[in-house]
């Protein structure tokens, strides 16, 4: 049971890390004057889903649901 623990650490450790890089490489949201001038209706605007913005939104929720998840298994392991 210590194998299990001690390997869910380290990759909660991974999680960490990863989360905190993707979230400092993502854009603002504010758009700035690109909004006021309908800049978001672009081409980019609308595939935002398929480029590399998309794709970090992607991976933070999935890095999140694996940070909650974890987070809750090694708490509930504690007391015992």
């Amino acid at each position: 049971m210590a194998a299990v623990k001690i390997a869910l650490e380290i990759l909660f450790i991974i999680v960490c890390i990863a989360l905190t890089v993707i979230i400092l490489m993502q854009e603002g949201k504010s758009a700035g004057l690109g909004a006021i001038a309908g800049a978001a209706d672009t081409y980019w605007g609308k595939n935002k889903g398929r480029s590399m913005e998309g794709m970090l939104v992607k991976l933070t929720r999935v890095l999140v649901v694996l940070f909650i998840v974890i987070s809750a298994v090694l708490n509930i392991g504690s007391f015992h």
